[in-house]
């Protein structure tokens, strides 16, 4: 299954080079949609349109190829997606720590970011690329387009089916933006595709935005498990939805329990996807075939020989190797000692739970200098290894390591903390579920007296760390920013630090707004 969309994405990397240019020349550049870049002549095979569409998922784990970027401008690395959404989810909490003094990367932890920090205007611009693409490709796969270009009627249905695609992965990205930057412009395939400057959209709009495309696609979308591995069918719809919902009170103040709860419910029995037996091949070499694909209901594709970047898994697992790790135990040829974690995340694993995967050896606890490697306990959840001891992915330069943006496990999990946030739904359910996570981790069923919020927001760290989570769910639980809750280097102190709330959300770019003067700066920066 994971050959298919490799070949499809490879294929995408050649079309791109005909159809696509980059948004901007320069970085500095204001961000204007898309032109018009389809290449008619390519346009006229029926099987391009697969490809066209490849390169939409391809903008989430390649940044054109690994050496260069699709976006000028940018480091090829700091410019992939995932790179720079897990950085800005992860290195901002309790979860991750990185070594390197690379530019202003320290500021995450520190919460000190400013407007100009070049990681988020990276992933400002990958965002506002990805979104670009998505509308470029639905300019070109029109009823009308098709029919100039002497597209057989026959292939009409197959294009919808990837036009429906396109709209839901532009609809996540508005998703991302909106969580990260609460302000971003909303343009579409029907925007000018001339040099315009476009007005930036509030949170309600943005919400409202995302929720009408995704309630008019949801059905239109393949039925859950029937489309190939790495291509998305209504049950991404349906995550996208209930985390919207669930984060509702901060996207917009209003709660939205109820549809949160609703969709979770949808999720948990799709009829398709299931829990897989074994924690740790969900974040192996293989997930996309030992089984683990059962539960990872969106996997970002990677593949060591054909889908090669420097962000997504490829960083996650080289960035996490180090000191006295042994590169070849993680199907790689060398670390880049960068990322460990906290004693806040590691103190709240028991010895049983089978989640908690730490390489202490030469690692202390505590973190007196984030620059050294060897402070902070080194996680060893993501491996370029094959399950059942099968050896390394196809490479050790790259990894196979698929990235699950949306996992099931996760859908288990918003049920129970919608459930208990006054959602509705089944009690027993909702206890349930926890206690299918639970049991598989090796751990015992939760007492009555500890289901509450505190103890999902914890069961939601042992299980999703390092999965780009951790930010969201600490602002919705009123612990990212203030002193309620404290960890190492918050606030650039050792011992942790209150931050100021405004950081809630990260800045609009200064190199933006520089372009766009209708953007205006997030209150606090």
């Amino acid at each position: 299954m994971k050959k298919i969309i490799n070949n499809i994405l490879k294929a995408s990397v050649v079309l791109s080079t005909l159809l696509f240019t980059s948004c901007f020349s320069e970085l500095d550049q204001s961000p204007e949609p898309q032109q018009n870049l389809g290449n008619e002549e390519l346009l006229k095979n029926p099987e391009s349109y697969k490809q066209f569409l490849g390169k939409l998922y391809g903008g989430l784990s390649l940044t054109n190829t690994a050496g260069g970027s699709d976006i000028a401008g940018i480091d090829e690395g700091f410019s992939q997606y995932i790179r720079g959404y897990w950085k800005m989810q992860e290195l901002t909490t309790d979860e991750a720590v990185i070594a390197w003094r690379d530019q202003t990367i320290h500021d995450f932890h520190n919460h000190a970011w400013t407007s100009t920090d070049v990681f988020i205007t990276a992933t400002y611009f990958r965002f506002d690329y990805q979104i670009k693409i998505c509308n470029d490709f639905l300019r070109q796969t029109t009823q009308a387009k098709l029919e100039s270009r002497g597209i057989p009627s026959s292939f009409f249905a197959q294009i919808e089916d990837y036009r429906n695609e396109a709209r839901l992965l532009r609809a996540m990205s508005y998703y991302h933006a909106l969580d990260m930057f609460g302000s971003f412009p909303i343009f579409t395939e029907n925007s000018p595709t001339t040099y315009y400057l476009a007005e930036p959209a509030t949170k309600s709009e943005l919400f409202n935005f995302i929720e009408t495309e995704l309630k008019d696609i949801e059905g239109k979308l393949k039925t859950p498990g029937s489309n190939e591995y790495g291509r998305i069918d209504r049950v991404s719809a349906w995550m996208i939805l209930s985390k919207l919902y669930l984060n509702s009170v901060q996207y917009i103040g209003s709660t939205k329990y109820e549809d949160a709860l609703a969709y979770a419910d949808k999720i948990v029995n799709n009829g398709h996807y299931a829990l897989h037996d074994d924690y740790k091949e969900l974040f192996m070499a293989d997930n996309g075939e030992n089984g683990a694909q059962k539960e990872i209901i969106f996997p970002i594709i990677h593949d060591g020989i054909y889908t090669t970047s420097f962000g997504g898994t490829q960083f996650i697992i080289h960035a996490a190797v180090g000191g006295d790790m042994k590169a070849g135990d993680f199907g790689i040829n060398g670390g880049w000692a960068g990322l460990r974690t906290t004693k806040s995340l590691v103190d709240k694993f028991s010895k049983s739970d089978v989640r908690g995967m730490f390489f202490t050896t030469g690692q202390s606890l505590e973190i007196r200098d984030i620059g050294n490697f060897q402070d902070g306990y080194a996680i060893t959840k993501f491996t370029n290894t094959k399950s059942d001891n099968q050896g390394p992915g196809s490479s050790l330069n790259f990894v196979d390591t698929d990235f699950p943006l949306f996992r099931l496990a996760d859908a288990y999990l918003m049920y129970a903390e919608a459930h208990l946030r006054g959602g509705g739904g089944s009690a027993a359910t909702a206890v349930d579920l926890v206690n299918q996570l639970r049991a598989r981790a090796g751990l015992t069923n939760l007492s009555p007296s500890l289901f509450n919020l505190n103890t999902i927001l914890d069961e939601r760290a042992r299980e999703l760390y390092w999965e780009g989570h951790r930010r969201t769910d600490l602002i919705r639980f009123g612990k990212f920013t203030g002193g309620s809750y404290v960890w190492p280097w918050k606030g650039g102190a050792s011992s942790g630090a209150s931050t100021p709330s405004f950081r809630n959300v990260f800045p609009i770019p200064s190199i933006a707004r520089s372009a766009n003067g209708k953007l205006t700066q997030n209150p606090g920066y």
